[in-house]
């Protein structure tokens, strides 16, 4: 665990700051992020996609989340990738209690590459992290909370936490609805 860590941190280190916002940056121009309206969706979808809207804003309002004005982006990215769109959010709120602790400047509440990799904004985390589990994860086999857990957190309580903010998530969308 420890080795990891301190290889991962190692690599970072190596690099500067200037050139990871540039490799992301190259990276970033080729995944567009979609902007749904409501006139793009069927009148269901967009009931949806506001209900989902409605319930993330609510939730991160609750704890006072810098990730507050990227409710739409969760839920874009959601659609994009065909994610549960609480997963992100409720990762979000076990790796940094839904971005408030965090490194400095690294737009990062996911915890993603240890919570050492940078990001430009919260929207390019959210559309990076969203983006790494459809492809390495899901489609690769990891279709539950517990799945992706035993891959992504080295916490063995990891899932089970996940799992509760998910619930939070989901009670939350009974009282709106």
């Amino acid at each position: 665990m420890y080795k990891k860590l301190i290889v991962i941190t190692l690599i970072i280190v190596s690099l500067t700051r200037t050139q990871l916002v540039a490799a992301q940056q190259e990276a970033g121009q080729s995944a567009r992020l979609l902007t749904y309206s409501e006139d793009q969706l069927s009148p269901v979808d967009a009931n949806v996609y506001q209900l989902k809207r409605k319930v993330i804003r609510q939730v991160l309002a609750k704890y006072n989340s810098p990730l507050l004005n990227s409710a739409d982006t969760f839920v874009d990215v959601c659609l994009k990738y065909n994610l549960n769109c609480y997963l992100l959010p409720a990762i979000s709120g076990v790796e940094s209690t839904y971005g408030r602790f965090i490194l400095p400047d690294s737009y990062n509440p996911f915890g993603w590459g240890g919570g050492l990799i940078l990001f430009n904004s919260w929207d390019q985390a959210i559309e990076t992290v969203g983006e790494g589990l459809a492809k390495n994860y899901i489609s690769r086999g990891a279709l539950t909370v517990e799945q992706v857990g035993s891959i992504y957190a080295e916490s063995p309580t990891w899932s089970a936490k996940v799992n509760r903010m998910l619930l939070e998530f989901e009670n939350v969308e009974k009282l709106v609805k």
